[in-house]
């Protein structure tokens, strides 16, 4: 969970603590609920809110319906909700945990087929939605009901089977942006083991709400849904997400946490939604799901003049494993520099290798997840408590890490491995650039060639930025091996729920088509 340092403000006195808290969610819930049934921990203006009592009630309900329908510990239910019903997402989450079951959610934006395949995969038994029809794509025996709907079956309460840590929690699908999704299965001791043990050490203590606009079925969405659980300020939530929409709420009171992907922070940016807005009172916006390209934090840094801009890095599978940092104009490529020696570099073997050479990135999690149903997958990517990131990177000598690239995404072209993050990175610099993306095209001599996808900025002329002038833009940047040798522009870049780019379409795209600039 986010806990990068930042300005705090005297904290609100709490009640003593009646003991520490449960190692499981619905345990952790019921515990802070306990001690601040009033605080507001999800807010969607203009739809629902939630107190933390309403919120313990309300997963008691659900669990007591689900019991009633028959779901025994273990089984797999479906959640299925829009950005509008981030409450009664919280609500069916914590309900299906309080019943032993285990939580799968799903973005509603996912088209039917892959619905089908990620229910059948892990074999769900029913899916809670939010929509007055079930989603599209739900198999055969698997029932589906909304939220109100499935509380009003009812049914006799309070007994639930027991919940303990060890016990299958949630399944969380992977983006899919290099394949089939996989499910990534977490226990209740994962997803407590950045839980405070104690109410005066909940962090963000320096907001009292923080924002955000992550689509569910995300990571990061599910890390927001913890942050309102687990740390001082409760989350507030655009019902739908637009740059105006979610910057008016950036003035909100309260509102001192802002966290964005690093799309979201450019669409923002390049909107002008934020100019004109008091945003003095944010002392904390935070990145992730995606490396945050230098341009971009620089530019974070101006329109909210009094935040640290914190990128964080880590994955679905290595969740709540991270690393974070303030951005530093003095290492502007840095992700942060891990404590106790919860990341190493490696070498394809396995082995650890020295500062400053490039290798396999690993994080460590002390309870560390799996892929559900996929021991082949789980033993090339967990071992022990180490989870391979499936990305490319080195430390410097002060023990910063690096990122070079996702593993697939490096491009080998003639007698060079190219990152292409560190070409993305310097394309967001040119002012005619909004959004940019490189991949590697069939080459019938270096192999493979760069290409840019580019989104031009909005001042930008007609048919700019074109390759020349990417190229002498770049060529003060980059060695010339890096420089791509096309460059296609586009309204804008494919993204997953998530907000990463789906660089398997860009490939598809640019293959099936004739170029638009020539080198």
């Amino acid at each position: 969970m986010p806990h990068a340092d930042a300005p705090v403000s005297r904290r609100r006195s709490v009640p003593a603590a009646p003991g520490p808290p449960p190692r499981t969610v619905p345990g952790f819930l019921a515990w802070r609920a306990a001690l601040e049934p009033e605080h507001v921990a999800i807010d969607v203006p203009g739809i629902a809110s939630l107190t933390l009592a309403q919120w313990d009630a309300g997963a008691n309900a659900v669990a007591t319906a689900l019991l009633a329908r028959g779901v025994r510990p273990g089984d797999r239910i479906g959640l299925v909700f829009a950005a509008a019903g981030w409450t009664e997402f919280a609500v069916a989450y914590c309900g299906v945990l309080r019943a032993c079951a285990v939580a799968v959610p799903l973005s509603d934006r996912l088209p039917a087929p892959q619905v089908e395949y990620t229910l059948a995969q892990c074999a769900a038994v029913a899916v809670v939605h939010g929509a007055d029809d079930p989603p599209a794509g739900v198999p055969a025996g698997c029932w589906a009901a909304t939220l109100p709907s499935l509380v009003a079956g009812g049914g006799p309460g309070g007994r639930y089977p027991p919940v303990q840590p060890a016990d299958l929690a949630q399944i969380l699908y992977t983006s899919g942006t290099t394949g089939q999704p996989k499910g990534v299965a977490a226990t209740h001791a994962n997803l407590t083991l950045a839980a405070p043990r104690h109410p005066r050490r909940l962090r963000l203590a320096h907001s009292a709400r923080f924002a955000h606009a992550f689509s569910l079925g995300t990571n990061a969405a599910q890390t927001m849904l913890f942050t309102a659980l687990y740390a001082r300020p409760g989350a507030v939530i655009p019902a739908r997400v637009t740059p105006a929409r979610f910057a008016a709420l950036l003035e909100a009171p309260g509102v001192g946490t802002v966290f964005l992907v690093p799309a979201m922070a450019i669409e923002l940016l390049d909107s002008g939604a934020l100019e004109g807005r008091d945003l003095s009172r944010v002392h904390l916006v935070g990145s992730t799901a995606a490396p945050l390209p230098a341009a971009v934090a620089v530019r974070l840094a101006q329109a909210f003049p009094r935040a640290a801009i914190v990128n964080y890095y880590t994955s679905t599978e290595a969740a709540p494993a991270e690393v974070s940092m303030v951005f530093d104009t003095a290492r502007p490529d840095a992700l942060g520099r891990p404590a106790g020696g919860q990341l190493m570099i490696t070498d394809a073997a396995g082995c650890p290798v020295a500062a400053g050479t490039t290798g396999e990135v690993w994080l460590r999690s002390p309870s560390p997840r799996e892929y559900y149903g996929d021991p082949a997958s789980t033993s090339a990517t967990f071992r022990g408590e180490w989870v391979r990131m499936g990305d490319v990177g080195w430390l410097d000598g002060d023990g910063y890490l690096h990122l070079v690239d996702r593993r697939e995404d490096v491009v080998k072209s003639g007698a060079f491995k190219v990152s292409t993050v560190e070409v993305e990175a310097a394309l967001h610099e040119h002012p005619l650039v909004a959004d940019a993306a490189v991949v590697g095209l069939p080459h019938p001599v270096l192999g493979t060639a760069l290409a840019a996808v580019v989104v031009p900025a909005p001042a930008a002329p007609p048919g700019e930025p074109s390759l020349a002038t990417i190229r002498r833009f770049l060529a003060s940047r980059l060695a010339d091996y890096q420089i791509p040798a096309r460059i296609a522009l586009r309204d804008h870049l494919p993204r997953n729920p998530g907000g990463k780019v789906l660089k398997r379409e860009l490939i598809g795209q640019l293959t099936g088509e004739e170029p638009r600039d020539q080198g």
